[in-house]
């Protein structure tokens, strides 16, 4: 098979739309990150992402809709809800809701009668799957386990000739997959941090928001209500360690051959020109943006081995990025 690569023009979502109706996968651009998408409605077309990417079968997809109107034959959508969807949509928030009997695919909910929603804040998707005229699915467009993509040249480094299409809007804005919060809990809880944060979700709910990204690993036989939650998510090939910004001048003194540094523009500007490095931008918007872009980079980079990458404050978005930070690293952290 090969992978046509499609524009932002009304022929080339025609032509999406279309591929997503005969049941092929189709990866495709948001606000967060590219996703790869296939009628959520159609078993065979789900099971050609999970074979794509090659995903674990219990580890829950991400329903994507154009519009909150699609939602209802499929899921229970609650006032909360609606407060969420008013505010935040089309935007970095999934929503995990009840599913209505026999609407959803038990491959896109892993088996549980809950599943993950979401909008995007891309025109092109949401005209894609507007025409196509059916919800998709939406997990990152990249092989399991590895960093997500932000540009389609990320997709087609992990899926050429894997899937029917890319539909290319050129690199992603937030740089990070959205937040997951759970209303099927007693509380609302965030299941996964993104750039909606637990302040903004307090405030529009009126009532505490529980942040549950620290709660106990699960077991073996227990199935994730989210993406993330269970498996190796972010990490390249190569061997990622975290510094604190605090810590700089002493890892410049310790760099050896073959290591490289993802730093802000500021940091950088002390580091001698010879080690390779990688900007993540002026603050902390622009690192989140720059993240998984680095990380790739480095990883295709065949005199690197080794990649140190700068935490950042762990406020709002700043938790997003050191948890994704932290996953690709798997919690290795520069110390003296």
């Amino acid at each position: 098979m090969k992978t046509k690569d499609l524009q932002n023009n009304s022929i080339d979502i025609a032509e999406a739309a279309a591929l997503i109706q005969a049941g092929e996968v189709v990866a495709f651009p948001t606000e967060t990150v590219y996703g790869l998408g296939a009628d959520a409605t159609n078993d065979e077309a789900v099971q050609a992402v999970f074979t794509a990417k090659g995903r674990p079968a219990d580890n829950p997809l991400i329903m994507t809709v154009g519009d909150a109107s699609q939602l209802s034959a499929y899921v229970e959508v609650s006032h909360q809800a609606r407060q969420l969807m008013n505010t935040f949509w089309p935007g970095s928030l999934t929503i995990i809701l009840p599913i209505k009997e026999n609407a959803v695919s038990m491959l896109v909910t892993g088996g549980l009668q809950t599943a993950a929603v979401r909008m995007p804040d891309n025109q092109a998707t949401r005209a894609m799957i507007r025409q196509a005229g059916t919800p998709i699915v939406g997990p990152s467009a990249n092989l399991s386990g590895k960093p997500s993509p932000t540009t389609a040249a990320h997709v087609h480094h992990d899926m050429d000739g894997k899937i029917a299409a890319v539909l290319d809007d050129g690199p992603t804005q937030v740089g990070l997959e959205s937040t997951v919060i759970d209303l099927t809990a007693a509380e609302p809880t965030i299941l996964r941090t993104g750039a909606v944060s637990q302040k903004m979700l307090t405030v529009v709910l009126g009532k505490q928001v529980i942040d549950g990204t620290s709660q106990k690993s699960l077991a073996a036989d227990e199935t994730p209500k989210a993406p993330g939650m269970k498996y190796r998510h972010y990490a390249p090939d190569k061997p990622v360690i975290v510094f604190d910004p605090l810590d700089f001048n002493d890892l410049k003194e310790s760099l050896q051959e073959g290591d490289a540094i993802m730093a802000s523009e500021e940091l950088l500007a002390d580091l001698s020109k010879t080690i390779p490095s990688w900007s993540l931008g002026a603050d902390l918007a622009s690192a989140s943006e720059n993240l998984f872009a680095g990380l790739r980079y480095f990883d295709d980079q065949g005199e690197v081995n080794k990649i140190y990458a700068q935490a950042m404050p762990d406020i709002d978005l700043g938790k997003a990025y050191n948890n994704r930070l932290g996953k690709a690293s798997g919690g290795q952290r520069f110390t003296l």
